[in-house]
């Protein structure tokens, strides 16, 4: 997803908030955000399988109704199947077999009473009917909803957005992120004069009397706010890529005014396959091709389906959140939304908690497609520039179990994390087959921080949990103290976990040199007279001179 806008702060002292006692004040919980964020005992016992979502969307009465059919595979015997459906929108029935079902409802969390015996290893499904007015994205893909907007034209221009919200604010389904479904089935009817652009591949299109239907299939797993509808007046135009797997279909949907500007900027997409696939590995979704969509707000990472609202324009809307000049090289909704394609899609969080799996590689990986195009000078002034957004307010990672997630310094200071890393791996080529690495063994999972921090120590040979403790679990930044005398320079490291000893590539005078700092002075006999000291950019720490 993309980042905060950085006036956050700003805005809060506007306002005339005490800032540092809102960053500070421990967060509350609700029965509602454990029903959201935990696998509770009515979702532990069924693994999604397939969805099949049936959607009549009427954007003049701002109004949807359908169906989602939960195909799924029995682990453990129970009667009581959790789904989520938020308010205003109202499950209408639940159907097993042809019978209608009773359940009980706790607000978004609905508790389907099963009457068929739910037998180990059996494959079953249900039918849920819903409809209503759902919640309108007050602020577009931060808060989302739906948007239902106008183009130029006076057409309908209708999307969603729901990361961290929830899908369940649209459509019903188990909304929680361990558990992707397999394949899925999305069937959207729209007013005549305007096309649904949905997930995966359009199989067929059904002309009604007064609407069209437009169907498409989802070939892989996907997570839930990936999952996603836009309508407008479209026009399409698209390009074969010869990619790692093959043939990749790379398709385009914009509104109709914008096709002759669309088709010269959008050459940034196929840039960006090239760049990530040499990083990444393989694009994950050959079988479902891969889209940009124009919508009515900024962008999202939608699986197949990368929506995007950057107005035509390089940079974040014709700005360079860095600084540095390099974030007006591209598009930075098409390059940063379409990163999301390896780290977010193909692996994703099961909990929000660590969300930083996804926003901090690709954040991350708007520095390497500029290095790939670039050079590795250019990439390090790019995310060195992005510093200056970060506020070091409480740490990266959320709390577990409650669907909340950890600071939005995730973006910005998890880049700089992944770029400091790089540098003590020391190995450029070790580094990119990391992280091909981690998109082949994790390939369509769902993952938890202990995993990526462990398979990256492995695949590293190094030690790396003081230095993810460190950077992931506190909020703050590692500070280097030295002390230049005629035996040569002294230094340690402060405000640090115990047993952080992350190496560091120094300058003394012209020349480099590693140190390997602890919590304990040492020194390293060196001529330092006449000669200045300073720490290489490239590691995110800070180095304070003591007497």
């Amino acid at each position: 997803m993309i980042r905060i806008a950085i006036t956050t702060i700003t805005l809060l002292v506007t306002f005339g908030l005490n800032a540092q006692a809102l960053l500070t004040k421990k967060q509350t919980f609700t029965e509602q955000d454990s029903l959201r964020g935990s696998i509770t005992p009515e979702r532990a016992w069924w693994d999604l399988n397939y969805y099949d979502l049936n959607l009549e969307v009427k954007p003049e009465e701002k109004f949807i109704s359908g169906s989602n059919t939960i195909r799924y595979e029995v682990l453990e015997e129970n009667q009581v199947l959790q789904v989520d459906l938020q308010p205003p929108l109202k499950i209408e029935k639940v159907t097993q077999d042809g019978q209608e079902l009773e359940f009980d409802s706790n607000i978004n969390a609905h508790f389907i009473k099963l009457v068929k015996h739910q037998k180990k290893g059996d494959f079953n499904q249900v039918t849920v009917y819903y409809s209503g007015k759902p919640k309108e994205a007050v602020k577009a893909p931060w808060d989302g909803g739906f948007s239902w907007k106008k183009d130029d034209n006076g057409n309908d221009f209708v999307a969603t957005s729901c990361q961290g919200l929830g899908a369940s604010v649209w459509w019903p389904n188990k909304d929680h992120m361990y558990d992707e479904v397999d394949s899925m089935a999305i069937r959207v009817t729209v007013p005549k004069g305007l096309m649904d652009v949905s997930n995966g591949r359009l199989t067929s299109v059904k002309e009604n009397e007064t609407t069209t239907t437009y169907n498409w299939f989802i070939d892989n797993p996907i997570n839930n706010y990936g999952v996603n509808v836009n309508i407008a007046d479209y026009v399409h135009f698209g390009e074969k890529y010869a990619g790692e797997k093959g043939e990749l279909d790379m398709d385009y949907y914009v509104l109709r005014d914008n096709l002759a500007v669309a088709k010269e900027h959008f050459k940034d997409a196929t840039k960006m396959m090239k760049a990530f696939e040499h990083w990444f590995g393989p694009y994950p979704f050959y079988e479902d091709g891969y889209k940009l969509v124009e919508t009515p707000y900024l962008g999202m990472e939608h699986q197949s389906s990368v929506t995007y609202g950057n107005q035509y324009k390089k940079g974040y809307l014709g700005r360079d959140l860095s600084g540095s000049g390099w974030g007006l090289k591209f598009d930075y909704i098409i390059i940063h939304e379409s990163g999301h394609e390896w780290f977010a899609n193909n692996i994703t969080y099961k909990d929000i908690a660590d969300m930083w799996i996804h926003e901090s590689f690709t954040t991350y990986s708007e520095n390497l497609f500029i290095d790939y195009y670039y050079g590795k000078e250019a990439s390090a002034d790019y995310v060195i520039g992005l510093r200056k957004n970060i506020h070091n307010d409480r740490p990266i990672i959320g709390e577990y179990d409650v669907n909340y997630g950890g600071s939005k310094d995730m973006y910005s200071k998890g880049a700089n994390i992944l770029h400091t890393l790089r540098q003590v791996i020391n190995d450029d080529e070790k580094w990119r087959n990391i992280l091909r690495g981690l998109n082949k063994d994790f390939y369509h999972q769902t993952v938890t921080t202990a995993q990526i921090e462990n398979y990256l120590s492995e695949k590293s040979g190094m030690d790396l949990a003081p230095f993810f403790e460190e950077y992931l679990r506190t909020a703050d930044i590692p500070v280097l103290e030295y002390k230049i005398s005629k035996k040569g320079i002294s230094y340690k490291y402060a405000n640090v976990v115990a047993n952080f000893a992350m190496p560091v590539k120094v300058l003394v005078g012209d020349k480099e040199i590693w140190l390997t700092p602890t919590t304990e002075w040492q020194t390293e006999k060196i001529k330092t007279k006449g000669k200045t000291f300073k720490v290489d950019r490239n590691f995110y720490i800070e180095n304070k001179a003591v007497n």
